[in-house]
């Protein structure tokens, strides 16, 4: 089952249940895959584009429970919160930092990369190969920490 239908599926059953935070999350997903087909890019959404557009959806959650902690607004970012463990659901399982860590080795030790002047090569190839499995800013302080 594609994540169009998925969605479909979750918001009947939202709808039902009248889980409101549920519904809004869904709706909103819904509504990310709506743009995306009529963007007139011409191309069906692949696992690659539903990874990508759930990610953004994640990476704008985080930034906004980042702002509202700063701003004293804790109400706010447990909606935020609970709305990011929805999307998440839909993403591929999160690795863990040591997970993260492991595979950037591998990469590393396979391309050759031991300072900080491998980091052009490196950093878009643990990105590649870790795509919607790892946030990027975590890949980023990882590698930075492996290349000394």
């Amino acid at each position: 089952m594609n994540l169009k239908d998925k969605i479909n599926e979750d918001l009947k059953s939202a709808m039902k249940s009248k889980d409101k935070v549920l519904l809004s999350t869904v709706r909103s997903i819904r509504s990310l895959i709506l743009e995306y087909e009529k963007s007139g890019i011409g191309k069906e959404m692949d696992s690659g584009a539903e990874i990508k557009l759930l990610s953004s959806a994640a990476k704008k959650r985080k930034e906004s429970i980042e702002q509202f902690r700063n701003g004293g607004r804790d109400e706010l970012a447990e909606k935020e919160e609970a709305e990011l463990k929805i999307i998440e659901s839909y993403l591929p399982k999160q690795l863990t930092d040591e997970e993260v860590t492991l595979e950037i080795k591998n990469i590393a030790e396979q391309i050759g990369a031991k300072s900080k002047q491998d980091f052009p090569k490196l950093m878009p190839a643990s990105i590649k190969a870790l795509k919607g499995r790892a946030d990027g800013k975590k890949i980023k302080e990882i590698v930075e920490a492996l290349l000394v």
